[in-house]
């Protein structure tokens, strides 16, 4: 099997297939335990340190110097938190409904046949369509997401390691709980659990594409990869402290949460330089 069929495969079970995992949770669940989720997103965000610590930029110093690596650092965690901004517009009012729908919403419907979900109190959309454009944002948001775990392919193929498939393991469990919530509000709008599960399944296929093309920058040439890497940890770095911890904190706060960041990344940590030695 190539190279390229290799991270196709490997993406589309741990992208699309983590998202469908979270949208079928939610399915079976309909409100999962905000404490379970904030563990399993703090969990999430130590296993990606490791890797950005530990995988990422240690590979991409083996070839390029100190400076261009922060440099590249700092404008994947930009050109990330730029395209978040542009995406929580549209996306993050929809994405703030999705966990008290029943509670929140009156119930109408549209006489058309149009959706015929619940109404959104602020009048604008319904759950269903606040659901179809968070998996929207998703999709967006996955496609860097995924230039990093082809970037990691591409480190881990000339170094003749398994960070690349540490990496993309890691991004599906990332994946499950924001398959939990583009799935819930489709849910709660009417839609049938087949449809809200491949909805978000769906959300999911831009990771195989960031993912093969980051791959084939990497493959390039030494400083191209140097520089994928370094982008590719920049843009890892704003998901963990610019989505997943936040996140965290406001589903459950308590001072042990921490301890799931920590144990995540001791986990990282152990995979990583177990695949090293």
């Amino acid at each position: 099997m190539s190279n390229y069929a290799t991270i196709f495969f490997i993406t589309a079970l741990t992208g699309a297939g983590g998202l469908a995992l979270g949208g079928t949770l939610a399915a079976a669940v309909h409100s999962p335990s905000e404490r379970t989720v904030s563990l399993l997103l703090r969990f999430t965000a130590g296993v990606m340190l490791s890797v950005v610590c530990f995988d990422l930029v240690a590979d991409a110093a083996e070839d390029t110097s100190i400076l261009p690596i922060l440099c590249w650092i700092i404008i994947g965690f930009l050109c990330t938190y730029l395209l978040n901004c542009w995406i929580d517009k549209q996306a993050h009012h929809s994405h703030s409904h999705g966990g008290h729908a029943h509670e929140e919403h009156s119930h109408s419907h549209d006489p058309h046949g149009g959706d015929n979900g619940e109404m959104c109190a602020c009048g604008h959309h319904t759950l269903h369509t606040a659901g179809l454009v968070l998996a929207a944002a998703v999709a967006l948001h996955n496609m860097p997401v995924g230039m990093a775990i082809g970037a990691t392919f591409a480190g881990a193929a000339q170094a003749a390691g398994h960070g690349g498939i540490l990496a993309a393991l890691i991004i599906g469990l990332h994946n499950i709980p924001e398959g939990m919530s583009i799935a819930a509000p489709l849910l709660t709008g009417g839609s049938s659990p087949a449809k809200a599960i491949g909805i978000a399944a769906l959300s999911g296929v831009p990771t195989i594409l960031g993912a093969l093309l980051g791959y084939s920058m990497g493959t390039m040439n030494p400083l191209l990869l140097g520089i994928s890497l370094s982008f590719a940890a920049g843009a890892m770095l704003y998901v963990i402290f610019g989505e997943l911890l936040p996140e965290s904190e406001n589903l459950w706060q308590n001072r042990l949460s921490g301890l799931a960041t920590m144990l995540g990344m001791l986990l990282g940590m152990a995979l990583i330089f177990t695949h090293m030695h």
